[in-house]
């Protein structure tokens, strides 16, 4: 017997969108977006940090970029992972993390006030 789920079941951040929130902010768009899907992930961090060290004439010393780097990719992965998924078991099952660190990682990038409305 195949059992059907009458009502869909949708998780505690069902309304989060990272491309949502952005928009309220007025901080992207249609058109924004469009043209951000047709840049590749490597050119979009090349292009962020060339646009961000402008200011002080291309020159960022003393940043540990690289050394950080991970950390970054990381923390934008998990966001998505638990803004995609309905419940916190299915961002650990996609992350593949074991429970006691997926909520370490959650209150490290404290993500729980992001996803507050």
């Amino acid at each position: 017997m195949d059992w059907v789920r009458r009502k869909p079941y949708k998780g505690k951040f069902k309304q989060y969108s990272i491309s949502n929130e952005l928009r309220k902010e007025n901080r992207s768009s249609d058109e924004f977006e469009f043209m951000l899907a047709n840049l590749t992930l490597e050119e979009i961090v090349a292009l962020k940090l060339e646009i961000s060290t402008r200011p002080v004439n291309n020159r960022l010393y003393n940043i540990p970029i690289w050394k950080n780097m991970v950390s970054i990719v990381k923390e934008a992965v998990f966001r998505f992972a638990v803004s995609t998924t309905r419940t916190n078991k299915e961002a650990m099952a996609f992350l593949g993390l074991e429970e006691i660190t997926f909520y370490s990682l959650k209150r490290q990038f404290g993500l729980e006030r992001l996803f507050k409305e």
